[in-house]
Parts: C-alpha cells; sequence; structure tokens
C-alpha cells in the first residue's frame, strides 16, 4: 500500500475521555535514605504534560487538525495547568468541571531516565448522576468528520451508548479505544482498537494469526462494528474490516523506548485521517507508521507532521 501525507488540516475532529495531568520529577539519586531502604531523589525539574484523551487531542492538532475536547475536570491548579497544555497546542476545550473530585492526575519520579515510582491521584467520575458529558459533545458535533472516545475507565465516558448513538445517526464515524472486558458498552461504533492483551481478554488467547483473525471477526459481527483494528506491539497491526480480507501491518518501530502513549497517538493519528477523508484502511496504515515514531520518544508525546511525513518516505529524517 502507497501512503502519503495526508491534509490533516481539511479534518474535524472531536475528542471524548478521560483526560489527565501527567506530571514528572526528575533528579539525581545518589544514595539510600537512612529511614528506609529507598533511593534520595534530589528533586530538579517538574514537567506537566496533558495525558489520556488530552494527549489523543494534542496528537491530532499537532497535525493540523481542528481538534475539539469534551472532558471532565476537578476545579484546582491540576486543570489549569491542563488547560493550559491543551490550549497552547491548539486543542479547543470543552473541559467541564466537576468540583468535587480531582483532576486526575498522575506522578512520577524519574531519575536517570528510569522512573522510579508513580503516584495516582483520583476518584472515579463514574459516580456523577449528570456530568453534561452528553450536552457537551451534540454541541461540540455538527461539522466533525470523526468522533474519538477514548477510555481510561475513569468513568467519563460512562454514557458512552449514548455518545456512539448521536454521532452514528448523524453519519459520524467513531472510533473507540477501549478499556476492560465489557466490549458491548461500544456496539455501534465504526472501529474499535485494542491491543493484545485487550483483545484476548475478551475473546480468550489467540495462538496464531487464524485465531485472532476468526475471534476478531465474530467479536466485530457480534457487536456491529465496520471494523476491529489490534494493536500488537513489536508485531504490528491487524485491521478487520467487515466484507475485507485481513490488512496485516508490520511494525515500523526502529527503537522502543517507551509505549506509554502509543495507543493514544494510535487512535488520534486514525481519527485524524477519517476526519479528513481517509479510507479506514489508508487511516490505519498512517496510524501505524506514526506509532512507530512515538514509541521512540520517552513518556506521552506527539508526532510532528515533519516527523511523519519523513517516516511515510522511508527516510525517518525530518527536512
Amino acid at each position: 500500500m502507497t501512503i502519503s501525507l495526508p491534509e490533516f488540516s481539511r479534518g474535524r475532529l472531536v475528542i471524548v475521555g478521560d483526560v489527565m495531568l501527567d506530571r514528572y520529577w526528575h533528579g539525581s539519586t545518589n544514595r539510600i535514605s537512612p529511614e528506609a531502604p529507598v533511593p534520595v531523589v534530589k528533586v530538579e525539574g517538574d514537567e506537566y504534560r496533558a495525558g489520556g484523551a488530552g494527549n489523543v487531542a494534542l496528537n491530532a492538532a499537532v497535525l493540523g487538525t481542528r481538534t475539539e475536547l469534551v472532558a471532565l475536570v476537578g476545579r484546582d491548579e491540576a486543570a489549569q495547568r491542563l488547560r493550559e497544555k491543551l490550549e497552547a497546542g491548539q486543542v479547543a476545550c470543552r473541559l467541564l468541571e466537576a468540583p468535587q473530585h480531582p483532576t486526575i492526575t498522575k506522578l512520577r519520579i524519574i531519575s536517570r531516565h528510569q522512573q522510579l515510582i508513580r503516584l495516582d491521584f483520583e476518584d472515579s467520575f463514574a459516580v456523577l448522576e449528570s456530568a453534561g458529558i452528553e450536552q457537551a459533545f451534540e454541541t461540540a458535533l455538527p461539522g466533525a468528520g470523526a468522533v474519538v472516545l477514548s477510555d481510561y475507565g475513569k468513568g467519563t465516558l460512562a454514557r458512552v451508548g449514548s455518545l456512539i448513538r448521536v454521532a452514528r445517526e448523524r453519519g459520524v464515524p467513531v472510533v473507540v479505544d477501549p478499556k476492560g472486558t465489557d466490549f458491548g458498552r461500544y456496539c455501534g461504533a465504526t472501529v474499535i482498537t485494542p491491543n493484545m492483551s485487550e483483545f484476548e481478554a475478551v475473546v480468550g488467547h489467540c495462538a496464531d494469526d487464524a485465531t485472532l483473525r476468526e475471534r476478531g471477526e465474530a467479536l466485530r459481527a457480534a457487536l456491529d462494528l465496520d471494523a476491529v483494528l489490534i494493536t500488537r506491539s513489536e508485531r504490528g497491526m491487524t485491521l478487520l474490516q467487515a466484507g475485507q480480507a485481513p490488512l496485516d501491518l508490520p511494525t515500523r518501530a526502529r527503537d522502543v523506548f517507551d509505549v506509554t502513549g502509543a495507543g493514544d497517538t494510535v487512535v488520534a493519528v486514525l481519527g485524524a485521517g477519517l476526519a479528513c477523508g481517509l479510507a479506514l484502511a489508508e487511516a490505519t496504515a498512517v496510524a501505524n507508521v506514526a506509532a512507530g515514531i512515538v514509541v521512540g520518544k520517552l513518556g506521552t508525546a506527539t508526532v510532528s507532521p515533519e516527523e511523519l511525513a519523513a517516516a511515510l518516505r522511508g527516510n525517518g529524517t525530518p527536512d
């Protein structure tokens, strides 16, 4: 398949999902604490990034796609930092405040490029009786070429079925990055993008490609999906579409440094491709190339149009 860089600026993408602030404390480690057998980190740097659905939005926006994000946050400093990061990345934000909940925050302590510990600050948003997600989504939807639902199991997509139904009734394709083992929640979407472990947790262990394809097709049919895209780490991706032969794409990664956020990049580029008019197979091929780039970076990261264009040409070096 010949792939060229799409005109991402032609598309408009709406993203709904669990947004979080990824915070990193960087520092040197030279001794063990006298209080407990743990390293002492002298914090020398404090870094913030948008994670979860926020990282999906930034991945789409950096390509030039007009991107709007609908998500839940607390009324706190973390929410403000998230908004700043997202707006600086040209993401239009519909961040709905839930004052009794903290903005989901993941604090990672890093020394010598190694993560020592991660601290999570969160309460599930699923307990909220009415968070306004459906109304905000319907307001954002007109003019969208595609929708991405980024599910991290934090409760923002507690009523995901209604979002899928509204989008599909309006003829807008829906890409879902699923979570958990109840894939029935995503019935009627255009495509779901489980990784291999998520897929096998639902359909059982797949000893070979034939089993994977058979069970993937059965899942696709049972959930009334147009397609299932299984991301397979070092084995690339497999796209199973209704009425078409399976499409196996080998990985394009040269060096794997960190797989954090690779799934975000896949759904962002897939959604952006659909939003600007690509067929699903073409959008998948571009997303596969983008994933091969982002796993060579530390933490949640994005892929620039220049990097993607270079990788599509095959030389891996931006002009």
